[in-house]
């Protein structure tokens, strides 16, 4: 479990592929001290397990699957990536619960700098958009923020200067993949009230103890 609050953008320091699947080697620094092997660690908002570590560099296996569902499969060498070590009981709750399973890519449509803040708008799938609400949570590569604005296939974010200082989104613009993970309590109440069939009916609510 994730909290989207990054604590480090790392450099990738070799994509190794290997049949569909890739061992992805990061170089996290004094971050690595950290991480054990077998460890959660969210790379660009994917959760990925530690599978070797050395001299500040942590290994994590890629699937297939997750190279083809997120923006991991466009990764080359020396490009920067926000890292999130998983949460720890004791560790204060500065974001949103993010789970490292990214719902979808989404393309960065504008990039707007305005007084105190730069706006980002995304387009994504309609059926991501549709699991959105207005001031409710986003995990753009990995990265706790709040919806702004929202359409049926888009959505925009306010990042302040901290946010795009620490955070690999200062260098990227339009047209640039982001992986997005929608709200997890927005997912449960909306397959709770029908969204993935059936609709919130009379029945339903009696049947939940309504």
């Amino acid at each position: 479990m994730f909290t989207g609050i990054i604590g480090k953008v790392a450099k990738v320091t070799s994509v190794r592929s290997h049949g569909g699947a890739a061992v992805l080697e990061v170089d996290l620094g004094e971050l690595a001290s950290e991480v054990a092997v077998g460890d959660s660690v969210a790379v660009d908002g994917a959760c990925l397990t530690a599978t070797a570590a050395s001299g500040g560099k942590v290994a994590f296996d890629v699937s297939a699957e997750t190279l083809r569902k997120t923006t991991l499969g466009e990764l080359g060498r020396a490009q920067e990536v926000n890292v999130e070590l998983a949460m720890r009981p004791a560790d204060r709750f500065g974001g949103h619960f993010v789970s490292g399973h990214v719902d979808g890519v989404g393309t960065i449509e504008q990039k707007a700098a305005r007084s105190g803040e730069t706006r980002l708008k995304v387009r994504v799938p309609r059926p991501l958009a549709a699991m959105m609400i207005m001031k409710g949570s986003v995990a753009v590569d990995g990265i706790s923020l709040t919806i702004a604005a929202l359409t049926e296939d888009t959505f925009e974010v306010s990042l302040i200067p901290h946010t795009l200082a620490a955070t690999t989104l200062a260098n990227k613009n339009a047209g640039a993949h982001v992986n997005t993970e929608c709200d997890m309590i927005g997912k449960w109440v909306r397959r709770f009230a029908g969204g993935a069939g059936g609709g919130l009916t009379l029945e339903r609510l009696e049947e939940e103890g309504y």
